[in-house]
């Protein structure tokens, strides 16, 4: 259910990967570009359980080189090749303003779970990056679903965002530090926000064969990694509250930047004029290196005591006369810190000088989403580079094919990949690499469901009494209405996402086949030309065009597949087929010229259903046609 795995195609240029043979798809031969070859991609069973890469061309039919792969479609978004001070350049350049989120690693791991989903929804409104803060006490290297480095991870390989974590050189050995550098390498992390950290007690002493200051942590990065990391440093606007003087904190600053910082960001102001002061200072200073303001909309009374006590800040009476009366009221406080940080903000992107704005969530998402879209700086309908959402692992910047099977479950996909050494781009060319990885770890907190038991239980009933429950379930999900007990179906074990907008080009049709026992877990509209553009099944830049072939995958009975076999026989060189059924070990599956649909397995533990894959090359009028793949099953049914 989730998004097609189809190739946006700018018009006139060539595409060896197109995932379409137009003749086939019943686009006449003067309709397609000439610079159009045809092709299919084709997926077929490894001995491991994983999908092998094949594909399978107009010329030869044999394995491509890695150089021959390069599809010459811009499909990707050129920022995706870009270090993130590059990204900034540019911006600057373009005038165009951007902002950042910063988010700290959660207690626990449902917590965990709950910021992941967090990241997913915040990162749709298109942040330059996020950053995941840094605690000792929180094991914040380590393993753990709870660690910074974890968050961090899942945040660049899962979520796709630009992740700056943040490191403390503060009671570190230089072993520990280089180990937790070397270690976020490892994972995919490329920026580093460098500080020193808050000491135990009240005096700050030096730690032994360690860092005394961020400015050393910035030396050691370069010393150790070159230029690997982008590296950013905190600044001051009313200087740190353990420096001597502002002055003194100001040349602090500078000899970070002097060790090798690409950018600052600042604590929290409340006035805009504390940071035109600051910005003042610092050119005075000789500090050029872009500088981006901390924001924090005020959202509770108690927070604003806890962080204003943290980071020893003295809050403008104005806001105190302000927030004192309604100290007792949330909604009220919070409505007050979307307005102020709304003019603080207006304020700032309306001097020319700030290029960007990071905002200190806490966690939370309501207050800061208002604030960034009534600045306008919110994206309500971004564009997508990539039918899936782009992992930000360095590796995967050329990753541009993906198995449409595994649609519905792009995390699971990503971690049972996350070993291998090259990505299929183009075609499914010279990828001879590491196994397909096992799920061994599945439950991994970033793969469970983002629902609690309880509401699962609501969703899906507290006991199915038979299969029609079953199916209405199914079809509660497609259809979004509330089921008996007047919750929303919003997920299903092998949805964890609501469903594409693409779904409701055949809306109906699947919902008539899941009432009657097709239960679909992933499917695809054909498509024949539509504008990438289009705001239901476009993707990619502007000026291509999407092609895609219907596709369904469902659990079934085997009366239903008995009958579905008879009725295939009558599209045999239109349809392509997989049906499993795991108890008996029994694969049914039909070649047409070598191309080979793969499927997954699943199985019930009653009169067990069988899952199948069908795939149609059927296409009629240019522009969204109907689903070939439901009529069949239907016609099955009848049968």
């Amino acid at each position: 259910m989730d998004r097609p795995k189809a190739k946006g195609l700018p018009a006139g240029q060539c595409c060896p990967s197109l995932g379409v043979r137009a003749l086939e798809a019943g686009i006449s031969r003067s309709s397609v570009p000439p610079a159009i070859r045809s092709s299919a991609m084709v997926n077929e069973p490894r001995g491991n359980g994983g999908p092998g890469p094949r594909c399978e061309g107009s010329s030869s039919g044999s394995e491509s080189s890695k150089e021959s792969s390069r599809c010459s479609t811009p499909g990707l978004d050129p920022e995706r090749h870009e270090r993130l001070r590059e990204k900034m350049k540019r911006r600057m350049e373009s005038g165009d303003k951007w902002f950042s989120l910063e988010f700290f690693p959660p207690r626990t791991a449902q917590g965990a779970v709950n910021l992941i989903s967090r990241f997913d929804r915040m990162g749709a409104g298109g942040p330059l990056f996020i950053d995941v803060t840094w605690h000792p006490a929180g094991d914040p290297g380590s393993d753990k679903e709870t660690s910074s480095m974890v968050i961090a991870s899942t945040a660049v390989n899962y979520c796709g965002l630009e992740t700056i974590l943040h490191m403390t050189c503060c009671h570190q050995s230089r072993e520990e530090v280089t180990g937790y550098l070397h270690k976020a390498k490892r994972l995919g992390l490329k920026n580093i926000l460098a500080l020193r950290g808050d000491p135990v007690g009240d005096q700050w002493e030096a730690e032994e064969g360690g860092f005394s200051y961020a400015a050393d942590l910035v030396k050691h990065i370069r010393s150790e990694f070159g230029d690997y990391f982008d590296v950013c440093v905190a600044g001051y606007p009313k200087g740190h509250p353990d420096a001597e003087s502002f002055e003194a904190d100001l040349k602090h600053l500078k000899e970070k930047v002097a060790a090798g910082a690409d950018f600052i960001i600042t604590q929290l102001f409340f006035e805009a004029d504390t940071f035109f002061r600051f910005l003042k200072a610092c050119s005075e200073m000789g500090i050029t290196c872009p500088i981006l303001p901390g924001i924090f909309p005020i959202q509770g009374y108690h927070s604003l005591r806890q962080l204003v006590k943290l980071s020893k800040l003295e809050v403008p009476q104005q806001i105190k006369d302000v927030i004192e009366p309604i100290k007792d009221n949330d909604a009220a406080i919070r409505n007050y810190g979307i307005e102020q940080a709304v003019s603080l903000c207006q304020e700032l992107l309306a001097s020319g000088l700030v290029p960007g704005l990071h905002f200190y969530t806490l966690n939370r998402e309501v207050a800061t989403t208002e604030v960034l879209k009534r600045l306008g700086l919110w994206i309500e309908d971004p564009r997508r580079p990539l039918p899936w959402a782009v992992s930000a692992h360095p590796k995967r910047r050329e990753e541009d094919v993906r198995p449409i099977f595994w649609a519905s479950r792009p995390k699971s996909y990503i971690y049972r990949t996350q070993e291998w050494d090259e990505f299929p781009n183009g075609r499914w060319g010279n990828s001879s690499s590491p196994a397909f990885g096992e799920l061994k770890d599945y439950y991994l907190f970033y793969l469970k469901s983002k629902s609690p038991k309880e509401e699962l239980l609501k969703m899906w009933g507290q006991e199915l009494t038979s299969e029609e429950s079953v199916f209405e379930v199914f079809a509660h999900y497609l259809s979004g209405e509330p089921n008996q007990n007047g919750y929303k179906v919003t997920c299903l074990p092998w949805n964890d996402e609501p469903l594409a907008a693409e779904t409701s080009l055949m809306k109906e049709e699947l919902l008539r086949v899941n009432r009657r026992g097709i239960l679909t877990i992933n499917s695809q509209p054909n498509i024949n030309g539509k504008p990438s553009s289009d705001p239901v099944v476009g993707w990619g830049p502007s000026g291509g065009y999407v092609f895609q072939k219907a596709y369904l995958e469902f659990f079934t009975a085997r009366e239903t597949v008995e009958a579905l076999l008879q009725v295939l026989k009558k599209y045999e060189l239109r349809v392509n087929y997989h049906i499993v059924d795991v108890k008996v070990g029994a694969s049914l599956g039909h070649r047409v010229r070598g191309r080979h649909i793969y499927a997954t397995i699943r199985q019930s533990r009653s009169a067990p259903p069988i899952q199948a894959l069908c795939q149609t090359d059927t296409q009629t009028e240019p522009g969204p046609c109907p689903l070939r793949a439901p009529s069949l099953a239907r016609e099955a049914i009848r049968g």
